[in-house]
């Protein structure tokens, strides 16, 4: 190969995450309720596998052959049963980096010629959906703390391949996470990391 197959490859190449393994995706959707726009979040249902229980905005794995943005919007109509039709879609936000690896895709959605009330969302996936004010955002800081990873090497990692070996000094990580306390609701780690950063963008 050339440097001119090389360029011809790399052309119009959109640059995404280094990932090995599942990539997810949410939308941020916003809706209007008495003239003020609101937030949409789930509770997550108790009978599913990963997060039960827990408050996060739709989403999920990103498929095969799946656009981030396909799969932000197909999430959605799944989870809480609306059309393509009512997404109008505002903006690629920034993705974020889980604590597992994965990256999480976001995109700002307008929820649009549907009122809030005649919302009828999958109780397979979903046991609440929720509206929190967007002014209460913009009024309100979240509370951070930290979390501390350590690394641990599996038993058969090839420490004889790097300098230092077994004393390799493997940074540590100091993880933010966020926390909104709404009415009975607490909004917290990747869920209210993706709310801070929108709000944090369209305060400035």
């Amino acid at each position: 190969m050339n440097l001119k197959q090389i360029e011809n490859v790399l052309r119009g190449i959109k640059a995404k995450p280094i990932v090995d393994g599942t990539n997810f995706s949410v939308l941020v959707p916003l809706i209007e309720i008495n003239n003020e726009l609101n937030l949409i979040f789930e509770v997550r249902s108790m009978s599913i596998k990963r997060q039960p229980g827990e408050i996060s905005f739709p989403g999920g794995k990103i498929e095969d052959g799946e656009s981030p943005l396909e799969a932000a919007v197909r999430e959605t109509t799944e989870e809480i049963g609306i059309e393509k039709e009512n997404i109008k879609i505002i903006a690629e936000l920034d993705y974020a980096s889980h604590k597992e690896g994965a990256f999480v895709y976001s995109y700002l959605g307008y929820i649009k010629d549907i009122v809030h009330t005649n919302i009828k969302f999958s109780k397979d996936e979903v046991s609440e959906l929720f509206y929190v004010p967007l002014s209460f955002f913009l009024e309100n800081e979240p509370e951070r703390y930290f979390v501390n990873y350590h690394p641990e090497a599996e038993e058969n990692f090839p420490f004889h391949m790097i300098i230092q070996g077994n004393n390799y000094k493997w940074d540590k990580i100091k993880y933010p996470v966020y926390f909104y306390k709404y009415n009975d609701y607490i909004i917290w780690g990747l869920t209210a990391k993706i709310a801070y950063n929108f709000i944090k963008k369209i305060k400035t």
